[in-house]
């Protein structure tokens, strides 16, 4: 018998190419934030998304998670998924075929605003509003590639979008898919339990988070800035204010000249 696909959190009943184990969780929820991961390696997920808040919001039905394994889908009897480049090269490319029974069979009762996305590093790389945008979505689909990426037909086939962790290679998206999935879960209400602590974080005003502390108020001859101790909110909002800027023009002057021109806008 095949290996039944993993759903995380909630298993969601639909029809499928694979048996599903229905009793060891609840149904699938109308209407909550999914994410749909095609994968070559369903068993590295949830991973770090099962734990702490995300984790939390997970069991209780606030977000859910779905691994689809690519291997089913492969070809013959050894159920190829990848083949030589076209032209020559190192490397196995993921073929068109398989990916697109693959993404067909998971797009399958998606509704209203759902991407499809692919981790690449020749995407956009992946930002706080982004984040918020994805956040905003029924859900999502992502595609994890491995060995030299996939059939370019493939992401023109189905106007995939790519999305970068960053400027560096890996050997597959399933850790960018991670990072993707927790950046935009803890965006949805009640994930954190605190909204507050959102909006601010680093990056929600355009700015780096200000330096933060805590008990004791003395450690290693190194003391609590006087201000947070004073009780006064309106200099305690102003010195972190002073503080996002001091840090964000020293260390990202990128964000800091993208902070300057918005403010010259309005």
């Amino acid at each position: 018998m095949s290996k039944p696909i993993k759903s995380h959190g909630r298993i969601s009943i639909g029809a499928s190419l694979r048996p599903r184990e229905l009793m060891s969780d609840t149904p699938d929820l109308a209407g909550v934030w999914k994410a749909k991961i095609l994968t070559l390696f369903p068993e590295a997920f949830p991973g770090v998304l099962g734990e702490s808040l995300t984790g939390k919001a997970l069991q209780q039905g606030l977000w859910q998670l779905e691994t689809v394994d690519l291997r089913p889908f492969g070809i013959g009897k050894h159920k190829n998924v990848d083949d030589t480049p076209a032209g020559g090269g190192a490397g196995m490319v993921l073929r068109a075929d398989v990916l697109g029974e693959a993404i067909e069979h998971a797009m399958q009762g998606t509704r209203g605003n759902w991407p499809l996305i692919y981790l690449s590093p020749r995407g956009r790389r992946m930002d706080q509003q982004m984040m918020q945008n994805f956040a905003r979505c029924d859900g999502m689909t992502l595609l994890c590639g491995r060995f030299e990426g996939v059939d370019e037909r493939v992401l023109e086939h189905y106007g995939i979008q790519e999305v970068s962790l960053g400027d560096f290679v890996m050997t597959g998206g399933e850790l960018a898919a991670q990072a993707l999935i927790d950046a935009t879960v803890r965006l949805i209400p009640g994930v954190l339990g605190n909204q507050a602590s959102t909006e601010e974080e680093s990056f929600s005003s355009g700015l780096l988070e200000h330096p933060q502390y805590t008990r004791p108020a003395e450690w290693k001859g190194r003391a609590i800035p006087e201000v947070l101790m004073s009780g006064h909110h309106g200099k305690i909002a102003q010195w972190r204010q002073d503080m996002s800027e001091k840090t964000t023009q020293e260390r990202r002057p990128d964000l800091w000249a993208a902070h300057q021109a918005r403010k010259s806008d309005t």
